[in-house]
């Protein structure tokens, strides 16, 4: 039996349940992907109001819409959440999807210096301990005793850099971890991401790669952050190490951008403070009885989520639908799972729940890329669907 249909509503939603303002997508048999509001007494389809998660986020306050807008009660959220893993799907019956739809989906890398730096010093080092402290001793000199303070663009950054460029140790990560432009890419085509409880893949070819526990902003087309989301940004570690020209390879396959459960929008209960203040925890559970567990607190990120926003959106870039953007993550595996000295990679069958006191539980089971449901529902036949239900609006 698939471990996922057993989750109840409690396991996914945040600790104040369904207090806040929770939007998510949901595919209704006979009608297709709709808007919907998590509310205590069910799943509504709020659609008639807006018809996109896009239409939504750009409203004057989505929050508000959340939890006002009338709709009809599809069902419960357990019985939507029994029926979406694709191996216990009945057609006949609603299923979850990933709560975003027009959104471009963007992600930000490299953007914790403290957990950077180290892999630096570590790399530099080959082992060495005696030279690793050298290292990590010049290093406090010029930054002092709190990396977290390291500001990328700032005249410490550059002088920590002139350090590592003079030893040797200089490298593109480096340039993008603590200069002053931020790594921001593309992580997956619009429509592609999947949702909570849906299988998340990994390229098959892939012999080395890990989760990365992140939390996604959702922006609007003129940069507003109304709210957010859990998100797992897959990783093929051996892909990106051989060539940082292959990171699109490395970041986008099919099933390989999860998201969800829900977008949190902000409103008295839940800010963009809160978010600067969470805790992102990850647990990874094999059928081997293998169990990995980490965090990535976003007090320690180097660029404030409002900082990679702007660097993301302006006279250089637009997006008019909006855009969903993963903040990053200072968590990397070492464990060892198999062989010491190996390290961890992802088997087939994985569980991974990545998790946030406001913004739920966000779990996926791996596999390989091929074999996922295969991405099939583009923009084009979105745009149909919604015109057939007569939901396409003059604007």
């Amino acid at each position: 039996m698939n471990r996922l249909s057993s989750l109840k509503a409690t396991d996914i939603l945040p600790v104040d349940g369904c207090s806040g303002a929770l939007a998510g997508r949901v595919w209704r048999p006979g009608i297709g992907p709709c808007v919907v509001a998590m509310r205590e007494e069910g799943v509504f389809d709020i659609s008639a109001t807006c018809s996109t998660m896009s239409e939504l986020a750009a409203q004057s306050d989505p929050a508000q819409v959340v939890k006002t807008a009338e709709g009809e009660r599809i069902a419960s959220l357990d019985e939507i959440m029994a029926n979406t893993p694709s191996d216990a799907r009945d057609p006949s019956r609603p299923w979850l999807l990933a709560p975003v739809d027009l959104q471009v989906v963007k992600a930000a890398g490299v953007t914790f210096a403290v957990s950077m730096l180290e892999r630096v010093i570590e790399e530099r080092a080959r082992g060495d301990a005696s030279a690793a402290a050298a290292i990590r001793t010049e290093v406090l000199r010029l930054v002092g005793d709190d990396l977290s303070r390291l500001r990328p663009g700032s005249r410490e950054a550059m002088a920590l850099k002139d350090v590592l460029v003079a030893q040797g140790a200089w490298s593109q990560y480096l340039e993008v971890g603590i200069g002053p432009d931020a790594e921001v890419f593309t992580k997956a085509p619009t429509l592609s991401s999947v949702g909570a409880l849906m299988d998340a893949g990994l390229h098959p070819k892939s012999t080395w790669n890990n989760p990365e526990p992140e939390v996604v902003v959702v922006v609007t087309a003129e940069g507003r952050i109304v709210g957010a989301a859990l998100g797992n940004d897959v990783n093929l570690r051996d892909f990106e190490g051989r060539s940082a020209l292959l990171l699109s390879k490395a970041k986008d396959n099919n099933a390989s951008c999860a998201l969800g459960p829900f977008v949190r929008f902000f409103d008295d209960s839940f800010s963009l403070d809160d978010v600067r203040g969470t805790n992102v925890t990850l647990t990874v559970e094999g059928e081997d009885g293998f169990k990995l567990e980490g965090s990535s607190s976003i007090t320690k990120i180097s660029r404030d989520p409002e900082d990679l926003v702007a660097q993301t959106l302006g006279p250089h870039h637009q997006y008019p639908d909006g855009f969903v953007l993963f903040l990053g993550t200072m968590f990397a595996p070492t464990q060892d799972r198999d062989e010491p000295g190996m390290g961890f990679t992802h088997k087939t069958g994985d569980i991974v729940t990545i998790a946030a006191p406001k913004l739920g539980k966000l779990v996926n089971r791996m596999k390989p890329s091929s074999d996922c449901e295969l991405w099939t529902f583009g923009l084009r036949a979105l745009m149909t669907n919604l015109a057939s239900r007569g939901l396409l609006k003059a604007h």
